[in-house]
């Protein structure tokens, strides 16, 4: 059975239409007019519990929307959503108790109180065991190396220090799911590595149902394997993120490594994008060229030490889909 499941979700906000010039005000105050908006449209979909998925889509597309249903904030105007058996907005309390919620410009945390205090203040919230409680400090702590600033106060934190607490905060009373928005916007590189980490051990140690939403789709590569990819409050991609790179990822790239520079680098059927003396990058069309006959050519050409293969980034791959527009494929063509 599915830890979360919409069918046919949708939301809709209505605003009044203001009139303008001198009577404008007046006339909107007697005679209203709506607007009416669908930021989320007739969304279906299904996790199952342990899951891990990347729910992605350009701004404005419906994803805080969704979030904010599924964590019972906003009540869908139709439609129905069930999240570990309960109905959202129904049971706020008892679902929130199944979830941890981060976001990355908000903060859980209490400002003016050292960050160990901001966790015990959850503990009592939550009502969690003290020995749950004690397990799980010892666990997040070792895991997001956060025992030189414990005792200082969050509003003394580094963001990445911030940040680091608030996951601990989220999975102190052990919760089911966990909602990411934007989770590591505005970190470096180490602590960006640091959340990833620990976002990838408790999906595996604990069996969380994990849903992140994020412009970086570097987390979502590293991280997940399926995607939900969201556009005008429409699922328009459900699926796993091989397929879509097969799909659009047309394109990949052969580098070679060379004992010697060459200045004569042409492979036919593909492009010569960059010849730095030993080392040559080809385009090439993974649709009409095999990369095995390409490397067979190139290997009887040149005095090759290394050869390796590039699939395209996830990132440019939605960039285009964002552009264009997603096609569903034709299930007559075959990828080469």
């Amino acid at each position: 059975m599915p830890i979360i499941r919409t069918d046919d979700l949708c939301k809709t906000f209505r605003s009044v239409k203001r009139e303008s010039g001198p009577g404008g005000a007046l006339r909107t105050l007697f005679s209203r007019a709506y607007v009416e908006k669908a930021a989320v449209s007739h969304v279906t979909m299904s996790l199952e519990a342990g899951e891990l998925v990347g729910y992605i889509g350009p701004n404005g597309a419906g994803k805080s929307t969704t979030i904010k249903m599924l964590t019972g904030i906003l009540v869908p105007t139709s439609g129905s959503i069930e999240v570990a058996g309960l109905t959202p907005y129904r049971s706020r309390r008892e679902n929130a108790r199944n979830i941890g919620v981060v976001f990355g410009q908000r903060s859980q945390l209490y400002w003016d109180l050292p960050l160990v205090e901001s966790f015990e203040l959850l503990r009592a919230i939550y009502s969690v065991p003290r020995d749950r409680y004690r397990q799980n400090m010892k666990r997040f702590t070792e895991m997001l190396e956060m025992e030189p600033f414990l005792n200082t106060p969050v509003r003394q934190l580094s963001l990445g220090q911030r940040m680091r607490g608030d996951f601990a905060a989220a999975m102190l009373h052990d919760p089911k799911i966990i909602y990411l928005d934007e989770p590591t916007i505005g970190l470096d590189v180490v602590a960006k590595e640091a959340i990833r980490e620990f976002i990838r051990d408790v999906n595996t140690e604990r069996g969380t149902t994990v849903i992140l939403t994020t412009h970086d789709l570097a987390d979502v590569e590293r991280l997940s394997r399926r995607i939900i990819l969201i556009d005008n409050g429409t699922i328009i991609y459900d699926g796993p993120i091989e397929r879509i790179k097969e799909q659009y990822g047309t394109h990949r790239t052969l580098v070679l490594t060379l004992a010697e520079p060459t200045h004569d680098a042409g492979l036919p059927n593909a492009e010569l994008i960059s010849n730095e003396g030993r080392v040559l990058r080809y385009r090439f069309d993974r649709r009409t060229v095999r990369a095995d006959e390409l490397i067979r050519i190139a290997m009887a050409r040149y005095p090759i030490t290394d050869i390796s293969i590039e699939e395209p980034e996830l990132e440019s791959i939605i960039r285009r889909i964002y552009v264009e527009g997603y096609a569903q494929p034709d299930s007559k063509e075959q990828p080469v």
